[in-house]
């Protein structure tokens, strides 16, 4: 499978206390990885936007720490996942101005310490600093 951070299909991840949820962004990081939870810029980002520390290993499902991350609809998802992300891109396609422009999602994942560059115009995916 490819590289977690070059994926351009939907993933999910499944927390060390069981709970599972659909990831709306995902970037590298020093000590890990950055992931944005469904409607994150709805809520208190402390709450809604999460550094993983660890070595991510695997080639789908992916692991770090004690955190599993899947393709979502594969090794077992659920069908409420996927309800959640169906009712994601509507809200994206209906609400397209809420949502921060890829511009403004990198910085704030920047200022967390991604290592990241702007989205990718033709795969839709943020690529990641030579550095």
């Amino acid at each position: 499978m490819a590289d977690l951070f070059s994926m351009t299909t939907p993933l999910m991840v499944r927390r060390p206390d069981g709970k599972q949820e659909v990831i709306a962004e995902i970037f590298p990081h020093p000590q890990g990885l950055i992931y944005f939870e469904l409607y994150w810029h709805l809520g208190q980002p402390e709450e809604t936007i999460h550094c993983l520390e660890g070595t991510v290993s695997g080639e789908g499902p992916w692991k770090i720490a004690e955190y599993v991350i899947n393709v979502l609809g594969c090794h077992g998802t659920d069908a409420e996942l996927a309800a959640n992300h169906q009712q994601w891109q509507t809200y994206l396609q209906t609400a397209a101005d809420d949502y921060p422009p890829s511009a403004l999602i990198a910085a704030i994942a920047r200022r967390m310490g991604a290592i990241i560059e702007l989205r990718d115009s033709e795969s839709g995916s943020y690529r990641t600093d030579p550095k």
